[in-house]
């Protein structure tokens, strides 16, 4: 007979955020989609590049380097891939597991919104001298909220070409 301690079960720690863009969905998708520009993103990728299969289908693997406020690499498996209407993934990094999943969804007045939410669980309680909710929150806030920024620049200049 299998037992265990609930004591000692890790606790899921769940993050959801949305934001919205004037960039229509398709140029979201691509944007997101073009791991080239996911440094404008955030400063603390270093390294990022497709590991196997081909890139966004399911099974295939990103890595990416994380090289401040701390070190280490972050091992995306990609499990959902619905162009353009959402992304899904299991990472591994310091000593955790995050699932998250990434929607797009056009919106009447026009634009998109960025729909995220993730689930994380492991050992690693710390990150950065703060709570492991607490960084993953403030990364992923500052993470979706310059992609979006990013996206509404590339929706002007684009109007701007007509």
């Amino acid at each position: 007979m299998l037992t265990f301690n609930l004591d000692e079960v890790d606790e899921m720690v769940r993050f959801d955020y949305s934001v919205t863009t004037s960039a229509d969905r398709e140029l979201a998708w691509k944007v997101f989609t073009n791991i080239f520009l996911w440094r404008r993103f955030s400063d603390m990728y270093g390294d990022i590049e497709w590991r196997s299969g081909a890139p966004w289908e399911i099974g295939s693997r990103l890595k990416i380097e994380l090289i401040g406020p701390l070190q280490a690499t972050v091992d995306h498996v990609i499990t959902a891939f619905s162009r353009p209407k959402c992304i899904a993934w299991i990472d591994h990094a310091l000593g955790n597991t995050m699932e998250q999943w990434v929607q797009f969804e056009p919106r009447e007045s026009g634009g998109t919104t960025i729909r995220t939410w993730a689930e994380l669980t492991g050992s690693t309680k710390m990150v950065a001298g703060n709570p492991v909710k607490d960084f993953l929150e403030k990364f992923m806030v500052g993470w979706y909220d310059r992609f979006c920024a990013e996206c509404d620049l590339m929706s002007r200049q684009e109007l701007q070409l007509r």
